[in-house]
């Protein structure tokens, strides 16, 4: 008898997520039997989404905020991924114990790669949180340089996360660099400071919400690469997937599935 997929994304708040739209293509795709549902859960919810993945109710979850240290706190094992950023998106069983792992460097590469964001230019990442640490992980080996709106939650995340990256006053341009927002301004129509947008040569927005953000227009109005917070999803979904299944699904099948949900 065929296996059923039964998975889910846990959060608070979590309607307004899309891993549905690109999970339930690639079970499709895939042609796998499954669900993959929105669990709003606070602490206790996402004990007992726990225990469903540890008595085989659940095949596989993905964590959002802000239960992504939470998550990495009830599993029995934990990549070096989780352990350098704090907190864990991907959890599933494997040999009787709950694994959990962080995909999101995996979608800070992807959404890199997808938008030809150059390579060879410095980063100036905003933020200091979880979704800032991802981030590092994801574009280590590049020239970085991280600003908060605290310096010393800028200087206590490189520490934490044992990246090789310098620190620059909130506000601050830095010529030439990629922007990396991983802060939530942006997603209620606010705007980054201008001088950062003068001088970047790209954009990764990590969140996404309802259209571009307005730091989005401004590049994509001047022609510069941006990658947006749904290439992030796609590139994080697909590797959860294939750590769930086993089986890996071209990203295109994720991207034409949000398309798709867009014009409807």
């Amino acid at each position: 008898m065929a296996r059923f997929w039964r998975l889910a994304v846990l959060g608070d708040p979590v309607a307004h997520s899309l891993s549905p739209v690109i999970q339930t293509a690639a079970l499709k795709y895939a042609g796998l039997d499954g669900t993959y549902e929105r669990r709003r859960v606070d602490q206790a919810g996402m004990e007992l989404a726990v225990a469903d993945l540890r008595t085989g109710l659940l095949g596989g979850a993905n964590v959002t905020m802000p239960h992504k240290a939470l998550a990495a706190r009830l599993a029995d094992q934990s990549t070096e991924a989780v352990t350098r950023s704090g907190g864990a998106n991907t959890l599933w069983m494997e040999k009787g114990r709950l694994q959990a792992h962080s995909t999101d460097p995996d979608g800070v590469r992807f959404a890199w790669h997808q938008a030809r964001l150059p390579v060879d230019a410095p980063v100036l990442l905003l933020g200091a949180g979880s979704a800032a640490a991802a981030a590092l992980l994801g574009i280590e080996g590049q020239e970085v340089w991280v600003s908060a709106r605290r310096t010393e939650a800028a200087h206590d995340l490189i520490a934490r996360v044992g990246a090789e990256a310098s620190v620059l006053p909130w506000g601050a341009p830095l010529e030439g660099a990629v922007l990396v927002n991983a802060t939530p301004v942006g997603m209620r129509g606010e705007s980054l400071p201008s001088v950062l947008l003068q001088e970047a040569r790209g954009l990764l927005e990590l969140a996404y919400g309802h259209g571009d953000t307005p730091a989005e227009q401004e590049l994509t109005y001047r022609n510069l690469p941006v990658a947006s917070g749904e290439l992030m999803l796609v590139g994080q979904g697909a590797a959860s997937f294939a750590i769930w299944t086993g089986v890996e699904v071209p990203p295109s099948v994720m991207l034409e599935a949000l398309e798709g949900h867009k014009s409807e």
